[in-house]
């Protein structure tokens, strides 16, 4: 099998998309996907990041694949777990304390810092809406981030969200509570649930 035909097996598992980290990754020299770029086989979407001629933009993958530790959160995790109706018109991401990249430059995602030691609770494996692995934090994480930088979503779609969380079947209440007691929000996560849960 060619390093081209590899590259488009790459492709095809991970629905037209493929990042030059993924192709280095499998031991298949980079220069591959600028011929294949030349010869019309695929698009660079941008830097480092190449789909088939026939591509949907997904941007969350785009976002994603541009550092390793982005998780999606705040706006962008209530509506990719229909906490929110509101589609995004920036990606809000977390990212460990220090970070120094290319994320900082996009015009469209808003960052929030944490310290390392906080970057992974809750972040799970979700499918975005084009189909591709990114990584989110779980809808507990979510509800205990919006409570805390309250001051950063918008009023109605911090109150929605809520409602929606209550609402919710597969909830679970425990482990927001121990969620916030990590992230030294217990007082004010347990102040909403009062009210919402009356």
């Amino acid at each position: 099998m060619s390093n081209s035909d590899k590259i488009l097996k790459l492709m095809e598992k991970n629905n037209g998309y493929v990042t030059t980290r993924e192709v280095v990754s499998n031991k298949i020299d980079k220069k591959f996907l600028s011929d294949m770029v030349k010869k019309g086989k695929i698009v660079r979407i941008s830097r480092g990041y190449y789909g088939l001629p026939t591509y949907i933009e997904d941007e969350y993958y785009k976002i994603a694949s541009k550092s390793k530790n982005a998780i999606f959160s705040m706006t962008t995790a209530l509506y990719l777990h229909n906490l929110s109706d509101r589609t995004p018109l920036v990606f809000h991401i977390t990212l460990p304390a220090g970070y120094s990249g290319t994320l900082q430059k996009e015009k469209r995602v808003v960052i929030n810092y944490v310290k390392r030691d906080l970057l992974d609770l809750g972040a799970i494996e979700m499918t975005s809406p084009f189909g591709m692995n990114i990584k989110v934090y779980d809808v507990e994480r979510t509800i205990c981030d919006i409570i805390k930088y309250k001051n950063k979503v918008d009023a109605e779609i911090f109150r929605k969200a809520l409602k929606n969380y209550i609402k919710c079947k597969n909830k679970n209440l425990s482990k927001l509570a121990k969620y916030a007691k990590i992230m030294n929000i217990e007082k004010k996560v347990s102040e909403y649930m009062e009210v919402l849960l009356q």
